[in-house]
């Protein structure tokens, strides 16, 4: 028989984090859909200069933490990390406020986390030849997903989407990113240090009328350049090197 969502979530001490910035258009649907399916909820307010703070006062069973200046959506889930371990959870799940993401996709990541016995990091795919969504993102999404493989050997087909299951004790617990471009720190490490990171299919909205992006093309694009530019750096000069002798280990000796 299989176990309802928020058995799963429970018992494998699963938590909903939302990073929030000016999204209070959206902001009471994305919490009322999750709501659905667990009230397991932490919220970061990333410096919300509309309603979000108003919005969010009614929700009195969920973890709000508010920033009092925007800090970027990296250093809101670093934090959002942080406070979640230190409430118990293993894992957090991770949603935008924007709209875009379905909770109902929530159940995509428990079936699949069920499936594992390691820890393991799953993004969520979309399907980027939508009609509605837009060119920019598409090329970010290939340009995102050619530089991972480049820089951990793993193939995948969204490396973007902000919908997520991270395993919490296994991730590290210091970056050097505080914005967008921390999404792709987060898993190009995770990679590294052996953690198995698999898409799950998930569907996409964009609504132009509700959804509000706060990505930056020219600056949020160079930071990423620059991060990219640093990953492979380190990928070339230490990790690969540092595989190429573990694997010539194993075949010579027999061991890890």
């Amino acid at each position: 028989m299989q176990s309802s969502v928020n058995e799963i979530l429970t018992r494998r001490k699963v938590c909903v984090l939302i990073p929030t910035y000016n999204n209070a258009k959206t902001l009471v649907r994305v919490l009322n859909e999750i709501r659905n399916y667990t009230t397991e909820i932490i919220v970061v307010n990333d410096g919300s200069t509309d309603e979000t703070a108003a919005i969010l006062s009614k929700y009195t069973d969920i973890e709000v933490l508010t920033f009092d200046t925007n800090k970027g959506k990296g250093k809101a889930l670093r934090v959002g990390f942080d406070k979640a371990r230190s409430m118990g959870y293993n894992y957090a799940l991770t949603i935008d406020s924007d709209g875009q993401h379905f909770a109902q996709d929530i159940a995509v990541f428990a079936y699949e986390m069920e499936k594992s016995e390691e820890p393991v990091l799953l993004i969520g795919s979309r399907d980027m030849n939508q009609k509605d969504v837009p060119k920019k993102n598409s090329f970010g999404h290939r340009f995102s997903n050619f530089w991972f493989w480049f820089e951990t050997g793993v193939a995948l087909s969204d490396t973007q989407s902000g919908y997520r299951l991270y395993p919490l004790e296994k991730l590290a617990k210091n970056y050097v990113t505080n914005r967008f471009e921390f999404e792709i720190e987060v898993i190009v490490r995770a990679s590294w240090s052996g953690i198995l990171i698999k898409n799950v299919p998930i569907g996409v909205l964009y609504d132009k009328q509700e959804r509000v992006s706060h990505f930056r093309p020219f600056w949020d694009f160079a930071r990423i350049s620059i991060l990219n530019t640093f990953l492979v750096l380190i990928a070339i000069l230490y990790i690969k090197p540092r595989d190429f002798l573990r694997n010539l280990k194993k075949k010579v000796f027999g061991s890890s």
